[in-house]
């Protein structure tokens, strides 16, 4: 029988030995269930070719094309990256919404001899749990946010309060973006490849313990928050971490060493923020970033625009802070005491 999950927290904890995504690498590239491996039956080209028959000329011979591509690419698979499995290996194994492509690779897979089954109604039936999990049902956990001016160290925070067995999820991580003007860390992630590492997450933690995330805004670069999660960061209290203008400047400055060096990068960045702050200020600081006076450039891009934008965004939430975390300084050993002044927190209040 098909496997039929109802949920998500089920689905992603199936039991079989591995999770084979047989779609194109395309569709794969956009998203897939979590630590699913992708042994595509029909790759990108092929998969095009035969849709392009099934509408001009007959889906009798898309059918008859499809099945000799994908038998021919399956041989390949089980010679290749599935022949050192035993006869107990027990794959699951989905499509597009648990079709013909996936239908045919888990028949072969059993034939064989080993216990494959499928996804009923393959990609499609995990996305639709996916979707209720983050845009229509309340998710049951209590969220508490991490804030604090720009520079105090809070995505950094995260991992070290996590060594201390802290729930927390990593926003930035999962859209590969520092959550700022000058934040992009490369290429970010599909929004529904973005959802699937976001639920993949919650579905691993414990609803009756506080989970802490970073105070950001509903949308991290091109990345939008999904409506259940930031209906829950909306109405979560905050503890918040302050630090000397100094020393958030000398943190930012090795934080986004990256940015700061790349000139040109920079400038193009830079150059949007004249409706905001207007000319003459952002052309000090290309002037600054072409001297390469990264000092001046970092704390005037703090004291003139970050934080300006901090504290507008302050006053227009009016968040509910639980608790102020001061520190002087934001080295490693700084951050290892702020760590443990949120863990005792958490447990003091407790959220």
């Amino acid at each position: 029988m098909p496997f039929s999950p109802t949920n998500l927290p089920d689905l992603l904890d199936h039991g079989f030995d591995a999770v084979i995504d047989v779609r194109s690498p395309a569709e794969y590239a956009e998203d897939h269930v979590p630590g699913a491996i992708n042994l595509p039956v029909l790759d990108n080209e092929e998969r095009a070719r035969v849709g392009t028959i099934y509408k001009q000329v007959s889906p009798f011979d898309a059918r008859k094309l499809g099945a000799a591509l994908v038998f021919r690419n399956a041989a390949h698979h089980i010679e290749a990256a599935l022949s050192h499995h035993d006869g107990g290996w027990k794959p699951l194994v989905y499509c597009w919404r648990g079709g013909q492509r996936s239908g045919s690779f888990a028949w072969l897979l059993k034939e064989i001899g080993w216990r494959s089954d499928v996804i009923k109604g393959g990609y499609k039936s995990y996305r639709r749990l996916v979707v209720d999990m983050l845009h229509r049902d309340r998710l049951p956990f209590r969220f508490v946010q991490l804030g604090g001016y720009t520079g105090t160290a809070k995505t950094e925070l995260l991992p070290l309060l996590a060594e201390r067995g802290v729930q927390v999820i990593d926003l930035e991580g999962l859209a590969n973006h520092r959550g700022s003007l000058l934040g992009s860390m490369g290429d970010q992630p599909s929004q529904k490849a973005f959802e699937s590492a976001l639920a993949g997450q919650l579905c691993r933690l414990d609803p009756a313990r506080p989970v802490v995330v970073e105070a950001e805004s509903s949308k991290i670069g091109q990345i939008l928050l999904p409506p259940s999660f930031w209906e829950g960061m909306k109405t979560a209290p905050w503890i918040e971490v302050a630090a000397a203008l100094e020393a958030r400047t000398a943190y930012l400055m090795r934080a986004y060493d990256d940015i700061l060096s790349d000139t040109a990068q920079l400038h193009a960045k830079l150059a949007p923020l004249k409706s905001h702050r207007g000319e003459a200020l952002v052309s000090q600081w290309i002037g600054q970033s072409a001297a390469g006076d990264k000092q001046a450039l970092t704390r005037s891009l703090m004291e003139d625009h970050y934080d300006l934008a901090y504290a507008k965004s302050m006053k227009a939430m009016s968040p509910t802070v639980v608790a102020r975390i001061e520190t002087d300084g934001l080295t490693p050993a700084h951050l290892d005491r702020v760590a443990a002044d949120i863990e005792a927190t958490l447990q003091a209040i407790s959220i």
